[in-house]
């Protein structure tokens, strides 16, 4: 790894508990492989792109980096109906992040309807050069997961792969298509196939109590949180 600065933002609102001040630490990095940003992610960092971050509060520890150990997970009722809704119509393409006039409609149609339901900052439309940043341009190779209904394009998640699992990083999806639950099947697309490449977890992010983006990652079960001391433990049973 080629670390070239770390810094911590000061304090300011959080954007998953408004009630609460958050501060992350970066690291950017020049080049990381696999193996090395995968021993970041089990103690608790993410990514975009060549940032790392990891959340470093004044007086909050609501963030709960979440991992699935995909060997006992089991699909509740809600989760088989998702399956059973989109298994067969819904077509999955992995290949390698691009940027397209398609993606960043979506992307922004997505944004659009996040900020006006669900209180969003609105941050603008997203152009080529901050798309091809966030998503695109990686250390290593990403991959890029592509939701199809026929020929449109109704989801795009990126995906690392790792010697011990997965990594969801994003997810966006056609609104107009939400009664399907695409952020849910794109999470079980993810548990199916790292059962079917032998890989041991799928990393969520962080799950945060309160915060309704987020408090949905805890019910893919069971599942486990990084705890303070640093270790993996039980946090959700099925």
């Amino acid at each position: 790894m080629e670390s070239l600065f770390v810094f911590t933002s000061a304090p300011s609102t959080c954007s998953y508990l408004p009630d609460q001040q958050w501060a992350l630490t970066y690291e950017m990095v020049a080049r990381i492989t696999p193996t090395e940003y995968q021993e970041r992610l089990k103690t608790g960092w993410r990514r975009f792109g060549f940032s790392l971050f990891k959340p470093t509060c004044p007086a909050c520890t609501a963030c709960q980096p979440l991992r699935v150990p995909v060997a006992s997970f089991k699909p509740d009722r809600s989760q088989r109906r998702c399956l059973a809704a989109n298994d067969g119509d819904v077509k999955l393409v992995i290949g390698l992040p691009e940027v397209t006039d398609e993606k960043l409609d979506l992307y922004d149609r997505f944004h659009s309807y996040q900020h006006e339901h669900i209180g969003w900052s609105d941050h603008g439309p997203k152009n080529a050069s901050d798309y091809a940043e966030s998503f695109v341009d990686n250390p290593f190779v990403t991959q890029e997961w592509c939701y199809y209904l026929g020929e449109k394009l109704v989801g795009v998640g990126f995906v690392d792969n790792f010697p011990e699992g997965l990594s969801a990083i994003y997810f966006f999806h056609d609104p107009a298509e939400r009664h399907r639950s695409l952020g849910t099947f794109n999470v079980l697309s993810i548990i199916r196939t790292a059962v079917q490449w032998n890989l041991p977890h799928v990393y969520l992010g962080y799950f945060v109590e309160g915060c309704r983006s987020l408090e949905y990652k805890a019910r893919f079960r069971p599942n486990e949180a990084l705890g303070a001391g640093g270790e993996w433990k039980a946090f959700r049973e099925g």
